[in-house]
């Protein structure tokens, strides 16, 4: 009983701080797009889009990787994830992810975030129609990712990033943690989570294209010319800050229907919320639903999904449909396996 009332007093709490500003807390963020990596801020995987990114309480398998580093201690020996996301216009975001349970030394998960773009011809004053060269850009994070269980309600995940941003000849590269926790309770399998994301040095692009040539005295006609170097500002990594609440509405063997509230606070915008609710049927097919409050663009999100056993292995298979308001409307797919 006495559980039941903390995990009640936790809830009522969490919605009244999340919901309860509606003035000052949304006000413009004066650091309105300072941040680069943007890359580290799409979504991944079809089931946490399908939720409407409600997911650090709901992240229990190696999807967890890219959400809250905690979620990978319910996977029980291997899980893997792959998705893919065509992005607007020529943009494509691949992740993939793999867990392994190490039994009493920990859990341990890998994780590749690429986001890339279609070669485009260059083109200059002098010719408008194409120089023969073509150049592209490409976002890279590779992360390896520790987490435990300190005992049987409470979890902790950190994860290491290493991140690379090129444009062309210019890139630019660093180190970020995620750092994530959840704890269960009794009352209606609620989990209370917390996922700190991208936390690191300011980064700097560099490349040969910041190579010139300066004149350090423009009054002498034949004064020897000096190799030098631009150098561009340093720019934040999008730190983000997300917690929240996942727990049962309804239970039994035929059907379940499971609920997850968010609260996000990103550094370089204002404060949003997610929510999302994902109904299961003999947890072989999924039907989710969810809104983000407070986004430019986004809104409502959509999505199915079947869990399938395959020999000694359980596979997954999730789509998710995201509406934006000017944008075009984005399709997810992605993949996961349990062995």
């Amino acid at each position: 009983m006495q559980r039941t009332l903390i995990a009640v007093t936790v809830v009522s709490t969490f919605v009244a701080c999340t919901l309860g500003p509606t003035g000052t807390a949304w006000a413009q963020n004066p650091n309105l797009g300072t941040a680069g990596a943007q890359f580290q801020q799409i979504p991944v995987g079809a089931q946490a889009v399908g939720m409407a990114g409600a997911y650090v309480g709901m992240a229990e398998d190696a999807v967890a990787l890219f959400w809250n580093p905690a979620g990978i201690t319910h996977v029980a020996r291997h899980a893997v994830h792959f998705s893919h996301l065509q992005w607007f216009a020529s943009v494509h975001l691949t992740s993939v992810g793999y867990v392994i349970n190490l039994d009493r030394w920990g859990v341990l998960g890998l994780s590749v975030n690429s986001l890339g773009m279609d070669k485009m011809e260059v083109t200059t004053e002098l010719q408008p129609e194409g120089s023969g060269e073509f150049w592209d850009a490409q976002d890279v994070a590779l992360g390896l990712t520790y987490a435990r269980a300190l005992t049987d309600r409470m979890s902790v995940g950190l994860t290491a990033k290493y991140l690379r941003q090129r444009i062309w000849h210019e890139s630019a590269s660093g180190v970020a943690f995620d750092v994530g926790t959840q704890y269960q309770l009794d009352f209606r399998r609620l989990v209370i989570a917390m996922a700190m994301t991208n936390f690191g040095a300011d980064l700097r692009l560099e490349g040969r294209d910041l190579d010139v040539v300066h004149d350090r005295n423009v009054s002498i006609p034949r004064n020897r010319l000096t190799p030098a170097r631009l150098q561009t500002e340093t720019y934040p990594l999008p730190l983000h800050f997300q917690v929240g609440i996942a727990f049962d509405v309804y239970r039994s063997p035929f059907l379940a229907v499971r609920s997850a509230l968010d609260a996000a606070h990103p550094n370089d915008n204002r404060e949003r919320i997610n929510f999302g609710t994902e109904l299961a049927i003999r947890q072989i097919a999924f039907l989710r639903a969810g809104y983000r409050y407070n986004y430019d663009q986004e809104s409502w999100t959509l999505g199915a999904g079947v869990r399938l056993p395959f020999a000694r292995s359980r596979v997954r298979v999730d789509y998710a449909y995201s509406f934006f308001e000017l944008l075009d409307d984005v399709q997810r797919f992605s993949l996961g396996m349990e062995f």
